[in-house]
Formats: structure tokens, C-alpha cells, sequence
């Protein structure tokens, strides 16, 4: 679905889609004053009938992709992170593992590329020790 406003800085512009009764209530005020001295009394005005130009509506459904896959993104991140912390959170409680800040940095970047990521993750095996 097509929309004009699509949560930019631009949420108090009026557009023909979004607000159509204002804009049709200001068009019938600016027709009312043009023909009123030829009693001519207007009671309604109406749009019946909106289209974009193939180029515009091609860059506005661009445009609300991009933004659907940033909340998309951003969602994931925010479940990420969430799950990051309650992993360090949860080893810590359980007394599995004892991690230095350097160890919970590099166990934050390697979940976080794995939650995030947008292929399955691969697994590595060490054959050295970890310290």
C-alpha cells in the first residue's frame, strides 16, 4: 500500500491521500470564495479519484520498502541484544563459564553476528586453547 507519509519529520504535512476531507474542506472554501459573487453556493467538494505518475509511485513504494526493512532490522537487533545479555547474564548466574570483559566483547560480537546475520551460521572448531 501506497502511502505519502511514512513516519519522516514531514507527519504534520497535509497530503491529498492522508488528509483528503481537509484538503477537500479547503478546496471548497477557495471555490465558495471565487464563485460567490455569481450566487453560486458550493456545498461540496470532492476527490474522487487519485493516481500517481508511474515514476513517483515507483519511488514511494521504494521508499516504504527501505523503511519496512529498517524496522525489520531494527527489530532483529533489539532481539539480539536482548538475548546476548541474558546469555552472559544466564552463564554467569549458572557459574558455567567465568568471562573477563575482553572474553564477553568477543562472545557479544560472535552472537550478534549470528542472530543478525542473514545466512545460517557456519560453525568453527578450535583446536587451540582458548586462552
Amino acid at each position: 500500500m501506497l502511502t505519502d507519509n511514512d513516519g519522516d519529520d514531514e507527519e504534520h504535512e497535509k497530503t491529498l491521500r492522508g488528509s483528503s476531507q481537509e484538503i477537500a474542506e479547503n478546496m471548497k472554501e477557495e471555490l465558495q470564495k471565487k464563485v460567490q459573487a455569481a450566487g453560486i453556493f458550493v456545498e461540496e467538494v470532492r476527490i474522487t479519484h487519485l493516481s500517481y505518475a508511474e515514476e513517483i509511485a515507483a519511488a514511494m513504494l521504494q521508499k516504504q520498502q527501505a523503511t519496512a526493512v529498517i524496522a525489520a532490522r531494527k527489530k532483529i537487533v533489539e532481539g539480539a541484544v536482548s538475548m546476548v545479555q541474558m546469555a552472559i547474564n544466564q552463564l554467569a548466574e549458572d557459574g558455567v563459564v567465568t568471562l573477563d570483559e575482553e572474553r564477553k566483547a568477543a562472545m557479544t560480537s560472535n552472537l550478534l553476528v549470528v542472530l543478525c546475520g542473514n545466512k545460517e551460521a557456519q560453525p568453527v572448531v578450535n583446536s587451540s586453547s582458548i586462552y
